[in-house]
C-alpha cells in the first residue's frame, strides 16, 4: 500500500519536468531575439562606436569598418585603411546584403578643408555607378554609400574605389582608396 507523500511527490515531480521544459524552450526562444536586438546599430549607439583616438587626440578612422545599420547577414569586401599625409583616411568595401550589393566608403578628413569625394561602384558587364560625396572639414569618421542595386553575376567581380581631392578641384589627387587595393596612397 502506497502512503499519501508518495502520491503528493509525483505531481511536484511532473511540474519540476514541465517547469524544466519551459525554461529550455523560453531560452531556445530568447536566443534568436537577444542576437536579432544586437544586430543592426542605430544612430543613438554610434557614440559608444568610436573608434580610439590618435595619441594627438584625434580620433581615427576603425580598423575594421563599422558596419553601421547593417544586419548580421551582411558581408563585406574591404581594402585596406589608407591615409594621406594631406589628413585624410578612408577605406572603402564592397558589401552584399541577401540580393543587394553597394559600395561603402568609411572616412575622416582631418585636412581642416572641405573636400569633394567620389565613390565609384563597378559591376560585372562595364556597369558602374558613381556617388558624389560631400566630405564636411569635420574631423569625425564619416561614411558615403552608392544606391543598392540587385546582385548579377559574381560577387568577386564587383569593386569599388572612392578618390577624395579638394573642393575647389585645385591640386592633385589626395587619396584613392578601392575594395581590392592591396596597398596605394594619394595616387
Amino acid at each position: 500500500m502506497r502512503t499519501g507523500a508518495r502520491a503528493d511527490d509525483r505531481p511536484e515531480s511532473g511540474r519540476k519536468r514541465l517547469l524544466a521544459l519551459l525554461g529550455v524552450v523560453a531560452a531556445v526562444i530568447a536566443l534568436p531575439l537577444a542576437v536579432a536586438s544586437a544586430g543592426p546599430v542605430g544612430e543613438a549607439d554610434q557614440a559608444a562606436l568610436r573608434p580610439p583616438a590618435h595619441e594627438d587626440g584625434k580620433r581615427a578612422v576603425p580598423s575594421r569598418p563599422r558596419l553601421l545599420g547593417l544586419g548580421l547577414a551582411t558581408a563585406a569586401r574591404c581594402g585596406p585603411q589608407l591615409s594621406s599625409g594631406d589628413g585624410i583616411e578612408a577605406q572603402t568595401c564592397v558589401l552584399t546584403q541577401g540580393r543587394d550589393t553597394w559600395a561603402r566608403t568609411y572616412y575622416r578628413n582631418a585636412t581642416g578643408e572641405r573636400l569633394t569625394g567620389v565613390l565609384s561602384f563597378m559591376a560585372p558587364g562595364g556597369r558602374s555607378v558613381e556617388m558624389h560625396c560631400a566630405v564636411d572639414a569635420a574631423d569625425d569618421p564619416a561614411v558615403c554609400d552608392t544606391p543598392r542595386q540587385r546582385v548579377a553575376g559574381d560577387m568577386g567581380a564587383y569593386s569599388a574605389v572612392a578618390e577624395f581631392s579638394r573642393s575647389d578641384g585645385g591640386g592633385p589627387l589626395l587619396l584613392r582608396s578601392g575594395s581590392d587595393q592591396v596597398a596605394a596612397n594619394g595616387q
